[in-house]
Order: structure tokens, then sequence, then C-alpha cells
């Protein structure tokens, strides 16, 4: 599931709003030993995790990133930096315009173009510079009369001094740039259909709506007559859109967890945990903005630290500024992890309950591999998402989304709907992303293909330049509203929710959820004798 996003602002929403800084981290130079690159070459199994060399530089190394003083004597840190083609976009500028367009972002590209051509000038009047700098340092080796050396000694000093100067100007315009062009989204697909969310078109329905014979109930009052929800409880002690899960419904959401992870494991991922607290510059690597009245993201005071809306960020960011082989792609992985978002501006019947709230449990698919493999790993991912669905017996539609409900980093999207009787409608349960390059750009995660370790009898190792790898990530579970789908599709007209066959073995053989009986006491307190069914 997505996670909006929120461009163009210049406040953190907090838990309680501050500003957040940004780390500044020094550029650090590193060489890759020919052991190591030939034992990546000649590695015939895969490690637990993949051999990496890992730069602490930013994602764009051909910008110098060291602090620069200015007049205040306040010290100016730079953003991170993300490894953008702006000469692509310069000789793309209306394919790039039309994309912006498409999908209703506010890039502002005329300002990036402009900001891009006044560092390109600047760049070479530095260059120029420095040049005309070596050129008098060069005169002065050779003998001269001490005034000509003293012109040559005043000379040096002012083209320093402008150097300087300029460098500091080229700084600020840089990250003034990068700024601007991180609010680039990437590119689209072509057969990504163009307009709003209305205009996505249907990819695969599967199943049909059951038809009930009695009264429907949605999963709030399932919930409130199973016993298996306090909304009130964790009102007081959290907040609105907070819930404490009881009884069956806790070995509901392990079940799903555990069954999903054994079945995407199957498939090839390794399983992960992540950490749910994560660098607010990893959260806009992957192409979150945590800025703006409206972010789904949960900053913390003090620090540069966010909580996670997904398990996508922290994965992405395991390979952060890292050269893979080309031996160890691909790299799935499977994470299970909570996910908080703030749902700013969500209100409404429709997002009662379950289906929208500020933390849940998620099991995640995200997978590293080359750019020419993209396109048929995104059809593994949402085929997977299908299985897993189907073996529920849920009711669902895919949707290949349109342009203008992407989000920025997708290049193309499918979401999955399925059918809630309760709420009655449609309800999106998950989604699955292909970013191509758009978040390893921003990561610094490369690769570097095999064919390249040649030996070249003169120079010695040919090494062909790294390449970008293309990330993609999909929901296996989002475990709030796979129960709302479970609950309000298996409900019987006793009042019963039967459990579907695959989620049996990870529940202890429960078949069906039953009311409980209540016997009330003086004090006020309840005995609650929890009837569980196992009948064959």
């Amino acid at each position: 599931m997505g996670l909006p996003l929120c461009l163009g602002s210049s406040t953190f929403q907090t838990l309680k709003l501050t500003t957040i800084p940004i780390p500044f981290r020094p550029l650090v130079s590193r060489t890759l030993t020919l052991n190591l690159l030939l034992y990546r070459h000649n590695c015939s199994q895969r490690p637990p995790f993949p051999f990496q060399a890992r730069a602490r530089a930013p994602s764009a190394p051909d910008v110098q990133a060291s602090p620069v003083a200015n007049s205040n004597d306040k010290v100016v840190k730079p953003q991170w930096k993300a490894a953008i083609n702006f000469k692509w976009i310069r000789d793309n500028k209306a394919v790039v315009a039309n994309n912006i367009k498409n999908r209703n972002s506010n890039a502002n590209l005329e300002l990036i173009l402009e900001l891009y051509e006044r560092v390109s000038n600047l760049q070479k009047e530095v260059e120029r510079l420095r040049g005309e700098r070596n050129i008098v340092a060069s005169k002065m080796k050779g003998k001269m009369e001490p005034s000509e050396r003293q012109k040559l000694i005043e000379e040096g000093k002012n083209l320093k001094e402008g150097v300087m100067n300029l460098e500091e100007d080229l700084l600020r315009l840089t990250d003034e740039l990068q700024q601007e062009a991180q609010c680039i989204p990437n590119m689209t697909h072509p057969d990504v259909p163009i307009g709003g969310e209305d205009c996505s078109t249907l990819r695969k329905m599967v199943g049909s709506p059951r038809k009930f014979g009695f009264t429907i109930k949605d999963h709030l009052q399932l919930g409130k007559e199973l016993d298996l929800f306090d909304f009130d409880a964790a009102a007081e002690v959290s907040g609105s859109k907070f819930y404490y899960l009881k009884n069956e419904a806790v070995m509901l959401e392990m079940a799903l967890i555990n069954w999903t992870l054994s079945e995407v494991m199957k498939r090839g991922f390794t399983p992960l945990t992540t950490p749910e607290i994560v660098r607010s510059s990893v959260v806009e690597k992957c192409g979150f903005q945590p800025r703006g009245s409206n972010t789904q993201v949960y900053s913390i005071e003090g620090s540069d630290q966010c909580l996670i809306g997904t398990a996508e960020i922290p994965v992405g960011g395991i390979h952060m500024d890292s050269i893979l082989a080309e031996s160890l792609l691909p790299l799935k992985y499977v994470a299970f992890s909570h996910c908080f978002r703030t749902e700013a501006g969500a209100a409404g019947t429709a997002t009662r309950g379950l289906y929208r709230v500020h933390q849940f449990t998620k099991v995640e698919m995200f997978i590293i591999c080359q750019p020419e493999d993209s396109n048929s790993y995104h059809e593994e991912l949402i085929g997977i998402e299908e299985d897993l669905f189907s073996s529920l017996g849920l009711h669902f539609k895919t949707l290949d989304m349109a342009s203008g409900d992407l989000g920025a980093p997708a290049y193309r999207k499918y979401d999955v709907e399925a059918w809630m009787p309760g709420l009655g409608r449609y309800g999106e349960i998950s989604s699955a992303s292909n970013c191509t390059d758009y978040q390893s750009r921003r990561l610094g995660i490369r690769y570097r293909p095999s064919e390249s370790l040649s030996m070249n009898p003169k120079r010695g190792m040919n090494l062909a330049p790294t390449q970008f790898v293309h990330t993609l990530n999909a929901t296996a579970c989002a475990v709030p509203r796979m129960i709302v789908c479970l609950l309000e599709n298996y409900q019987q007209e006793d009042g019963n929710v039967i459990i579907p066959e695959p989620l049996r073995p990870f529940m202890g053989g429960l078949e069906r959820i039953t009311p409980k009986s209540c016997f009330t006491f003086s004090s006020g307190a309840s005995l609650l004798d929890n009837r569980i069914s196992t009948e064959a």
C-alpha cells in the first residue's frame, strides 16, 4: 500500500510539530580490492545477506559534501544528493513536462532547468579560475624579480578568494537544485492510463460477491458481538484510530502473518524484521516526503528520525550506498513490521473501524533486480498477491492505476481491491509497484556487471561502469484490512465467523469464531466463556 506524498512544503509533521535537522556525512573515499571483486565473481552460493561495497558518501559522488562557512559564520550543511540525470531531463524537456502534468506533480521544471544552467555555468567559471591559479603557481616556480613575484602572489591570492566565493555559491545552488529536482516524479510506463484514480483500468477480476440470505453486519458490529476489538479503550489510551485486538482476533493476526510469510518464503524470498524508526533522509530517499500539513509520516521531536509507514523504507535502506555483485541479483525480501501513518485528511464512515488506522501490522515484499528484469518481477509480485488472496477465497479485482494516482516513486502500480460486504464496496488491500531506478538513484544502490571483470595486460583489471538497480515493492498482507475482509465475507447467520482453511493450522485448528457468554458481577467485571469450536 503506497504511502501518499506531500511535496514542496517546508515544515515537518511531528509528534509535536518540529523541524528535523538533516545529518551531514563527510565524503569518504574507498577502493574495491581485487580479492573482493574476484570473490564476488566466483562465488557459487549466495550468502544470507549479499557481500557489498558500502560507501558512506552521498548518493551523487560528483557533488562535494563539505560544510562551508558563510558571512555569518554559520555552517551550511548540504542535503543528501540524488544521482539525477539533469542532462537527460534538459534534453527531454517536453517529455518530462508532460509526465509531470499527467502525474499531477508540483515539480517546477522551468526553475529546475534554470538552476541547472546556473550551476553548469558556475562550475565552468570555477574550473576557469582554478586553471588560472595553476598557471600563476607554475610561473612562481621560475626565477623573477621580487616585484614581479609579489604581483603573482597578489594575483594568486585574489584567484583563491574568487574560487572560494564561487564554490560557496555553487554549493548553495547545487543544494537548491537538488531540493527542486527531487520533486520530479518517476517516468511512467507507456501502458499506464492517463488521468486520475477514476481512469484506472481493470486488469483482472477474481470470484464474485457472496450472496447472503440474511442481514449482513460490518466488521465493527461483528467485532463487538464476538468481543474481538476495543476501540473505546484505545481512544482513551492513545487517541482516535487506535485499537486493541482481543481473543481470536489476536490469533487471526498472528495466523495471517505466519501463513503469509511461509507462502512467500516458498517463492524464494528472504524473511526480515526491520527497524521501525528510521532517519528522515531514508524516508525521503525512498520517495516519501515527511513534510507539510498532510504528511502521512510521524517524525520524532528533537531527532532526525521518523516512524515507518511501510517496511519498504527500511528494507530499501539495507543496501544504501552499496555496489552489489551482479551474481547476487535478484534480491528478494519479505519483511514483517508495524507501520505508522498520520492518515491526515482521512475521515467519514468509509474509513471507520479497522479500515484506516494509525498503527497496523504488515508483511511487505521487496525486490532488487537488474533494470531489464523489473517488468517481469512486477508481474511476479502481483501474481503472488493474487494467489494469496485467491487462497483465502476473497472476491477481488486488480487495477492498473492511472498516472495521477501513482505517487512519485512508481513507474507502474497495480492495486488490489477486495469486496467488503459490510462496507458495501471494494476496498484497497494491497498494491505492487515497479519503482525502476527512482529509489536506487537516491539510495545509491548500484551493481557491477559481471562481464566487466576482465584483465588488461597493460592496465590490469578492467571494470565497466556500475549501473543503478531497479526496486519493486508489494504488500503481501496488510492485517487490519484483511481482518475486515475475512470477518465480513465469512460471517454466518448464527453470528459465527468461519476461518478460511489455509489459516486453520496457524490458529491451532480453530475453524470458527463464536459469540462469548458473558456473566456480569456486581463489581462490573465480566467473565467470558470463550467457546472455541473445533468442529470438523
